[in-house]
């Protein structure tokens, strides 16, 4: 069995459904981006997004690894001004969705009801290779491979607020000193 890194996510294995990739030959920083991207998506919006992805209609906006990066027009909707079409990623994150869709379906969990809870990206062990330059010298030429491991989640149903207020959550946020003065302030008694 797998142990997976964002294992403690899964909270309720009878809706959740997950896929992994190890050692796939993709950028690990462009498939990074990818992930951080789609994490929070629902599954259908995800699989759309990613198809204008791979068109040019939409762009993965760079955040970390941004150094390099060239500017472009369509990352303004995502607050930032550097992406990219990382076409191999989005291929390679496209099959993990689908198997984890698939996963899902033999789980008999509704394939509406899904949305990506987390995508973790890991590095994997570089691959070694040379080029040989000018003068007879020789320098690394190494691929940046990566593990990818997709989890699924059918949407929880959400609770409500209670209206009355907790007296945990009036003192969340506060020091001892402010606490120690809201008890004493409760204790006291006006006097009439």
């Amino acid at each position: 069995m797998v142990r997976y890194a964002a294992a403690a996510l899964a909270t309720n294995p009878e809706k959740t459904s997950r896929a992994r990739g190890e050692y796939l030959r993709t950028h690990f920083k462009n498939m990074r981006e990818v992930g951080a991207a789609l994490t929070g998506l629902k599954l259908t919006k995800a699989y759309s997004y990613l198809k204008d992805v791979g068109e040019h209609n939409q762009i993965i906006p760079f955040r970390r690894f941004a150094g390099g990066i060239g500017r472009a027009s369509q990352a303004k909707q995502f607050k930032t001004t550097k992406g990219r079409w990382p076409e191999k990623s989005v291929k390679f994150i496209l099959r993990l969705l689908k198997n984890a869709e698939s996963n899902a379906d033999a789980k008999n969990i509704e394939l509406e009801d899904l949305y990506i809870k987390a995508i973790g990206v890991q590095q994997a062990p570089k691959t070694r290779r040379r080029t040989y330059r000018a003068h007879g010298r020789i320098n690394p030429y190494q691929g940046h491979p990566c593990h990818v491991e997709v989890i699924l989640s059918s949407n929880d149903v959400d609770v409500e607020r209670s209206k009355d207020k907790d007296v945990s959550v009036s003192l969340a946020g506060l020091n001892r000193r402010q606490i120690a003065r809201k008890r004493i302030e409760a204790t006291r008694t006006p006097a009439v």
